[in-house]
């Protein structure tokens, strides 16, 4: 399947509408994490409502794509992108970070359909991706599916990540493919002040993978990337995003201080505006 004009228009409307979503569930909650899930919404929607073979009508279909949240902080865009690709009510983004809901602030593998692992401790979840792309091969399925997993960069200040990396390059998993999100930012500030990340590509063609860079807000990028991704027979494969944190909202982009914190009904009324302006303006350019 090609990646369309019309279909880029449909995926920047549905990413627009993930950000909505996504102001409008922090808010609510009054607590969570703003700017990763804003930075990454072009990419859940390019996934959820183009690339993915799955079914929110039958969520555990036998030969999925499998998706694996290691930074499971940024939860909202999957929250938000899962709703609008109909695998539970909108109105339930509302519960967010509640009290029995099933919307935590880090994803449940028992609460949803289609979340395959649960999260919480940074730097596990790439190490849980490996074992299902090996274990995928041991059973002859790797050909039926791949493995997705998403990291974000300051996780990788984390050394479980890299000796998963040694595993997934010395094992040559190409039915995984990583998407990290290279946002530059981190609680504490920016990544290269808290801990230098210097040149991821060359630290993973160390590893033996595919490496692959790409400005995460280009459809037309992430989809050649995954395209690659797919053709490649001998080694993992790792898309670095460049994304802007905050994207959408220019009072929140490149703002570390947004990485962790909700918005007040001030601050969320003002990126509401804001981005209810950019779709007329996605729209408009459409015509």
């Amino acid at each position: 399947m090609s990646l369309t004009e019309e279909k880029i228009y449909e995926l920047s409307i549905r990413a627009n509408d993930i950000r909505e979503s996504i102001i409008e569930m922090l808010l609510e909650a009054k607590s969570g994490h703003t700017a990763g899930p804003l930075g990454m919404s072009d990419i859940f929607s390019y996934f959820y409502f183009f690339k993915l073979r799955h079914d929110p009508n039958i969520p555990f279909l036998e030969n999925r794509d499998k998706v694996v949240l290691s930074n499971g902080h940024i939860c909202p865009v999957l929250y938000a992108t899962m709703a609008h690709a109909g695998y539970f009510p909108v109105e339930e983004l509302k519960t967010l970070r509640k009290f029995g809901s099933r919307l935590q602030g880090h994803p449940h593998r028992e609460f949803l359909p289609f979340v395959e692992t649960s999260s919480g401790p940074l730097g596990s979840g790439y190490s849980q991706a490996c074992g299902m792309a090996l274990a995928d091969k041991i059973d002859g399925k790797d050909n039926d599916r791949f493995i997705y997993c998403f990291l974000g960069d300051g996780e990788l200040n984390e050394g479980n990540n890299w000796e998963a990396f040694m595993f997934a390059g010395k094992n040559k998993l190409n039915n995984l493919i990583a998407i990290i999100d290279r946002n530059n930012i981190q609680i504490d500030g920016f990544t290269e002040n808290v801990m230098p990340l210097s040149d991821l590509a060359k630290k993973f063609e160390s590893f033996n993978f595919n490496v692959l860079e790409i400005n995460g807000h280009n459809f037309r990028e992430i989809d050649e990337a995954v395209n690659q991704a797919h053709k490649e027979k001998d080694k993992p494969s790792v898309i670095i995003a460049y994304t802007i944190p905050g994207k959408g909202v220019k009072e929140f982009e490149r703002d570390y201080r947004w990485h962790g914190k909700a918005p007040n009904i001030d601050e969320a009324n003002m990126a509401l505006r804001e981005l209810r302006t950019l779709e007329g303006k996605i729209k408009s350019e459409h015509q």
